[in-house]
């Protein structure tokens, strides 16, 4: 494994029966990098995330996510990443405070320690004020952001969003990035898949999925010259059609 990456694949497969969900797949992530993965659905994106999740083992291939092995070591994986899903994994009737204690719990922290990354996680979204309300009566981009925070509150080296900000308003959205590029710039790896195609352009490097491979892989600039295209969507339709 190069010393920077802190996830590499070569050849990861994965198939269901007669069917290929992921097909050879290879690329590699830097520590700090923001990667965007892209795909339409039934790309195989979600699949593929899985695996390199500790969530599921691949049928073929091999790689490596924060140094253990995805083929072997999927439970050494899980300690190590963060994850936040669409639907954000929130325990709706805990309050703030409690959902990032619970959590902190399940990671392995010391009470001491999740104490103190609470507050300090707390304070950097200006949620201080809301640690003892119930999250379920919290508006969709409060909570967005709440989920994000528990995602990194035991300072993973990678975190894994997947379609982080569907069904969230602009503002709300560009607001949610910029705690993403806080995060990066600490040294985070940021893993994110996307329907929103202004996002793709915020993003160090996308991979683009078609049928289960990869079909592109640069930076959005780069990815717009080669297909002389004026923006992210273009790419993705022209790429997808």
């Amino acid at each position: 494994m190069v010393k920077d990456n802190v996830i590499e694949v070569c050849g990861l497969t994965k198939r269901f029966g007669a069917f290929t969900a992921v097909d050879g797949i290879s690329f590699a992530v830097a520590r700090g990098e923001i990667f965007g993965f892209l795909g339409a659905n039934g790309a195989g994106k979600t699949t593929a995330m899985r695996m390199l999740c500790g969530l599921s083992y691949p049928t073929d291939g091999r790689g490596s996510v924060a140094g253990y092995d995805v083929m072997t070591q999927g439970e050494q994986i899980k300690r190590y990443i963060g994850y936040m899903s669409q639907r954000f994994s929130l325990y709706e009737e805990l309050t703030v405070k409690e959902n990032m204690e619970l959590f902190g719990g399940i990671y392995g922290m010391r009470r001491s320690e999740i104490r103190h990354r609470t507050d300090e996680l707390l304070q950097q979204i200006e949620f201080a004020a809301h640690a003892g309300e119930r999250v379920g009566r919290l508006p969709l981009g409060w909570r967005q952001k709440l989920a994000f925070m528990v995602a990194m509150i035991h300072k993973p080296e990678i975190v894994f969003l997947d379609e982080p900000t569907g069904g969230v308003d602009p503002i709300t959205r560009r607001q949610f990035w910029t705690l993403i590029r806080h995060a990066a710039t600490a040294g985070t790896t940021i893993f994110v898949t996307t329907h929103y195609m202004d996002e793709a352009a915020f993003c160090d490097r996308v991979s683009i999925m078609v049928d289960g491979r990869i079909k592109a892989l640069d930076t959005p600039a780069s990815l717009m010259q080669q297909m002389q295209a004026r923006n992210m969507n273009e790419v993705f339709v022209k790429l997808c059609r």
